[in-house]
């Protein structure tokens, strides 16, 4: 029997149209924009001005404090400003603007397609190179991986967990580099094994990528340590504490951290960055992203620089179609829509996915008929039509008490209400409002 979470779940289709093309990489566009914050934490502090000349790999942009990350140039050319921009969010955001001239690369960088296997650094060496290289969770939380690898006084890890999933519907980014990138991947699993010092990995696939499990199974036997296990497919089985449950049997307590257990959980395309940070000294400065879409001519996984505009991969998908509704960085479930395609790509884009207006449209929403659908489904075990409730009165206070911060905002909730009402948007609302509550209190 598949290892699974026990509470909640759903299985919505699963629509991985583009699980069977290779990586491209995407053209140089004409110019990016690189925000300073792409990651949880504080914002790196640019360290370019307008005119500066950049190369590929370069920092631009310095970490601030322990938990933020430096930001390395995508391209090389001249910065054109310092200025802001809407991201994903839609709020403006500070960023280092750059005309592209060339592709000229730091010369530290190993270009290479040689396997690089060997290392001798020690733990505390390569999580220096990962925070100096700006390699934050790409799985999409964008937490700051040299962060995760120091735990906090008092707590050991036991066993790192690497996240293969992808539960998400449509994206295919992580799949395809489970194919394509193995042995990096396994390499940069042993060396996050050695900066946590553990002696045990496990790699977690759902069962619905059957070619990507036998291939890291079989690879991983030359790997000492590391271990594949298949997964039940459901979805959020790739949310960090559902994964945990699956593959060690451990409930991560309430308000409590993996770490708490004994887990640390990293993507696989976190590993592949950390083989190329530090077998290859090359920083994290572009990613696998996912371009799809029911209606999308070429759906397809690209090699895409950060600061990357949205818009360029769209067109080398097809284009926009006519009865494109919305266009979600992300996926349908816990992704976001995006106002404009001159939103950049950013280490946390794992994928663009443009929906038909008839399934992306909103119908009216009607009241709750107490049918229980969004407790069942939920994977934390919480309440979703009652958080919903406290937020839309603003009961913050109660709904902190009723564990709203415990939310992954997975959005099975919303999947599955027959009333159509947005408990997930009136839960992320409250979410925010019950951690500016707790972050005054701790002043």
């Amino acid at each position: 029997m598949l290892k699974t979470f026990k509470k909640g779940g759903v299985h919505p289709p699963e629509n991985k149209l583009s699980a069977g093309k290779p990586i491209e990489v995407l053209p140089l566009p004409a110019s990016v924009f690189i925000p300073v914050a792409q990651h949880i934490g504080a914002p790196a502090t640019p360290v370019v001005n307008r005119g500066d000349s950049v190369k590929v790999g370069q920092v631009i942009a310095k970490s601030s404090s322990f938990v933020s990350t430096n930001i390395h140039s995508s391209v090389s050319g001249k910065v054109k400003k310092v200025d802001f921009q809407a991201d994903s969010s839609g709020y403006p955001k500070q960023g280092i603007f750059i005309d592209v001239v060339g592709d000229e690369w730091i010369e530290e960088i190993d270009r290479s397609e040689e396997l690089k296997k060997d290392f001798g650094l020690s733990g505390e060496e390569i999580v220096k190179k990962i925070q100096e290289a700006g390699i934050v969770g790409l799985g999409g939380a964008t937490f700051p991986t040299h962060v995760k690898l120091v735990p906090p006084k008092g707590m050991k890890a036991d066993v790192l967990l690497i996240n293969g999933v992808e539960c998400e519907p449509y994206l295919t980014s992580d799949h395809r580099l489970m194919l394509e990138k193995t042995d990096e991947i396994l390499v940069g699993t042993q060396l996050l094994m050695k900066a946590l010092n553990v002696v045990k990995a496990v790699i977690g696939i759902e069962n619905n990528k059957p070619d990507a499990i036998q291939k890291l199974t079989e690879k991983s036997k030359e790997y000492k340590g590391i271990s594949v296990t298949a997964l039940k497919v459901k979805y959020p089985q790739g949310g960090e504490k559902q994964l945990i449950k699956a593959v060690t049997g451990s409930e991560v307590p309430s308000g409590g951290l993996p770490i708490a257990v004994g887990a640390v959980v990293s993507n696989v395309g976190t590993a592949f960055a950390v083989y190329e940070a530090i077998q290859k000294n090359k920083p994290l400065f572009e990613r696998v992203v996912t371009i799809t879409g029911k209606e999308v001519k070429k759906p397809s996984n690209f090699l895409v620089r950060i600061g990357t505009p949205t818009s360029a991969l769209v067109e080398a998908a097809g284009g926009l179609t006519e009865n494109t509704g919305k266009v979600i960085s992300g996926g349908p479930m816990m992704g976001r829509a995006i106002a404009s395609l001159d939103v950049p790509v950013t280490k946390g884009t794992s994928g663009i996915l443009l929906m038909k207006k008839e399934e992306s449209k909103r119908t009216e929403y009607i009241a709750c008929i107490r049918c229980s659908r969004c407790v069942s489904v939920c994977p934390m075990g919480l309440e979703p039509y009652l958080l919903m409730t406290l937020s839309e009165k603003q009961i913050f206070d109660r709904a902190e008490e009723d564990k709203i911060m415990d939310c992954v905002e997975c959005g099975s909730c919303s999947y599955t209400c027959p009333s159509n009402r947005p408990l997930l948007d009136y839960i992320r609302f409250g979410k925010g409002k019950v951690g500016q509550i707790i972050r005054s209190r701790k002043k």
